[in-house]
């Protein structure tokens, strides 16, 4: 490359790195670079309705693809829309590259005592910084190379996660002379490095002497790099297996060693199951509040744990005593796999059996309590077990009541993902994930469970549903209130249901799909269900909306009840004291 344009230079890079689609909401501030990527026209330009929705479309276009996807923002409100998709990138370990445009070098206050120089000028770098990997301001052209490669590789290496640039304006325009050729550094840093040390013998003696042996799988385990090869370690090692939110999509429903998911609002013979074991390994789960309860001390009880993470300080952070195995989760794996052990099918038969009686004991469908309408359980698991749904690539969930209800439920097929907003519980992840989703697998459907509170957040993105034709099917539980607050404050605030019923309304969805040329419908019976789901799925290559009314009072159980060990669930048991988080 003789000469240039810096933001020529940057369209070329991302196809380097094989980008095939970016997410953006036009601003002045980055028209240069939107110029330069639509004059080479090999990358797909997907413009969205807000700055939100273009991060959480990077979020799940890069899960699907296990490679960083790319999000831009223009200035000041453009670049501060981005930092919830940002964060929950960084909280949920998804690699993601976010860049924004800034004003021009001689209109930033530097060190000038005063609010703002340039029009939106905004210190985005500052500002993102606790929720990145890396942050920069790009102080100059030549700069450009070095701190473009440096950003796609650490969002990858190590323990992924988003990393943000940004670029003054006139360094967009600058031209370049003879600048590097732009070369793949996102391959290179995804593979994964070796073990570092040699597998314990403490970790095969130990297993070997365990009679309830549980594997605890996270979204480390489900990440689309590691899935198969931890599968492979799991399946030859003979294990039973719990996922938490984000890696209870590891093995499909009816594979003999998937257990189910585990948590807060767990299934209650999966939480059984960590109460029961005796010997756990965990990977790639960090044992947050929601995935040990608050009594940890009854978590370890009388276990034998092994931790594998590449991040330490996640390590004997909540839960001491673990032995930590250093390492990349893939790593790991293979090195497991490759040493051919391998637990014997007598050893863990009564420990199978127990697990199958305890799940026969507890179906999923029973734990809704509400007589009233539709059981969103029983819902749940014929919309999954339905022909129409065997396509879809990814279930995607939004936050609150039907997230729980479906991770609780649903029943996976062979390789589909399940995608969702875990650390920062970010209400409106579900319809812009669910975009990303599907343009990351060649707009192949994908199926949206959401809320109308969460909804609401982001539906303006129905019209790039729409604008694209993207084959995106929603499910719409609709109570017409904050379901999960509105579940709190029934435990914790006598029913007082403020903002959650008491000054909160939501409209009839099938309008606002109809306004927006898709085709929906409502139901608010159980038999209507097959017709409805016949309607959901009737056209395959378009986007459809199915509203379901539900009991406003109807509750997710069960539910952990907080402050005792996780085997005490509600509504059986009741919290000791009000939940932290």
């Amino acid at each position: 490359m003789a000469k240039v344009k810096a933001s020529d230079y940057i369209a070329a890079f991302l196809e380097a790195q094989g980008v095939d689609r970016v997410y953006e909401v036009v601003g002045g501030m980055i028209t240069h670079m939107l110029d330069s990527l639509h004059r080479r026209g090999s990358l797909r330009i997907v413009s969205v309705h807000h700055e939100q929705a273009a991060a959480f479309a990077a979020d799940a276009h890069g899960r699907m693809r296990g490679r960083p996807a790319v999000a831009m923002a223009t200035s000041g409100p453009g670049a501060t829309n981005l930092l919830t998709g940002i964060g929950s990138c960084y909280f949920d370990s998804v690699a993601a590259v976010f860049i924004t445009g800034q004003v021009n070098r001689h209109e930033l206050k530097g060190e000038k005592a005063v609010r703002q120089l340039g029009f939106q000028e905004t210190d985005i770098v500052t500002m993102a910084a606790p929720v990145t990997k890396g942050a920069w301001l790009v102080p100059d052209a030549e700069e450009l190379p070095t701190l473009l490669a440096e950003a796609f590789a650490l969002a990858v290496a190590d323990r992924p996660g988003p990393v943000l640039l940004d670029i003054p304006m006139d360094v967009q325009n600058t031209v370049l002379e003879d600048p590097p050729k732009p070369e793949n550094v996102v391959t290179p840093a995804l593979a994964a490095p070796e073990l570092g040390t040699a597998l314990p013998a403490e970790f095969f003696h130990s297993l070997t002497a365990a009679g309830r042996p549980l594997v605890i799988a996270g979204s480390g385990a489900a990440h689309t790099a590691n899935r198969r090869q931890v599968r492979r370690m799991i399946e030859q090692l003979n294990l039973p297996v719990v996922g938490s939110l984000l890696g209870c999509d590891l093995l499909p429903a009816g594979h003999s060693l998937r257990v189910g998911f585990h948590g807060s609002y767990g299934n209650r013979w999966a939480n059984y199951a960590i109460g029961r074991a005796d010997w756990l390994l965990v990977v790639g789960s960090r044992l947050d509040i929601r995935q040990t309860g608050a009594d940890t001390e009854s978590f370890r009880k009388d276990k034998t744990i092994f931790h594998v993470d590449i991040d330490g300080a996640e390590v004997n952070n909540r839960v001491p005593g673990c032995h930590w195995i250093e390492g990349h989760v893939r790593s790991f794996a293979e090195a497991v796999t490759d040493s051919g052990f391998s637990v014997a099918e007598s050893q863990l038969r009564p420990w199978f059996e127990e697990l199958r009686e305890r799940r026969r004991a507890w179906p999923p469908a029973t734990e809704y309590l509400s007589q009233h309408g539709i059981n969103p359980c029983a819902f749940l698991q014929d919309l999954s077990r339905h022909p129409g749904a065997k396509p879809a690539t990814a279930w995607l969930a939004d936050v609150g009541q039907h997230q729980m209800w479906a991770a609780q439920c649903l029943e996976f097929g062979e390789n589909q993902r399940f995608l969702t907003s875990g650390g920062m519980g970010a209400m409106g992840y579900g319809l812009p994930a669910a975009i990303g989703a599907s343009m990351a697998t060649a707009e192949k459907p994908v199926v949206l469970i959401a809320g109308d509170g969460g909804f609401q957040l982001n539906l303006q993105e129905l019209q790039t549903v729409v604008r694209n034709r993207l084959p995106v099917k929603i499910v719409l539980f609709n109570n017409q209130c904050h379901g999960m607050v509105r579940q709190f404050q029934q435990s914790y605030f006598h029913e007082r249901y403020r903002s959650t019923m008491w000054g909160y309304n939501a409209p009839d969805f099938t309008a606002v799909a109809a306004a927006y040329g898709i085709a929906s419908r409502t139901i608010d019976q159980p038999q209507s269900i097959p017709e409805a789901l016949a309607f959901l799925f009737a056209k395959p290559e378009e986007p459809a909306l199915l509203q379901v009314m539900m009991d406003p009072l109807g509750n997710v159980y069960p539910k952990i009840a907080f402050g005792h060990p996780l085997t005490e669930m509600e509504p059986q048991a009741k919290p000791l004291a009000m939940e932290g988080t």
